[in-house]
């Protein structure tokens, strides 16, 4: 059984910038692939970034100059580095853990979620 918990969330204005952390209770972060989605209000829940159990990291197109993900076996945690936020970006963010790999942007066949933190972008 795996915890997921988040935190890092907040208000911020356009341009800034914001750091996520998924830490993970239970088993090690090294035996499963980490992704963030998200999801606005009225919408759904879309993929962000992912890293799998290699290292190997994918983005969203919205995001892939913007945000960087990073994870640290050693501390159990997953870091999602936003900036140049905007307006767009105001959601919930969740991080998934998945103990296979690839379609890491459907947000079926994961076997673990967090609750979310919520990240919200002034304009």
């Amino acid at each position: 059984q795996v915890a997921l918990v988040e935190s890092g969330g907040g208000l911020v204005q356009a341009g800034d910038s914001l750091k996520l952390s998924c830490a993970a209770e239970g088993r090690t972060f090294s035996s499963y692939s980490i992704s963030w989605f998200r999801q606005a209000p009225g919408k759904d829940r879309e993929f962000v970034a992912a890293i799998s159990r290699t290292s190997s990291t994918y983005y969203a197109d919205s995001v892939r100059d913007r945000f960087t993900l990073s994870g640290d076996n050693a501390k159990n945690t997953v870091a999602l580095q936003m900036n140049r936020l905007k307006p767009e970006d105001t959601a919930v963010y969740y991080c998934a853990a998945k103990a296979y790999s690839g379609n890491y942007d459907a947000t079926y066949g994961y076997d673990y979620w967090g609750q979310g933190t919520q990240v919200t972008v002034s304009s």
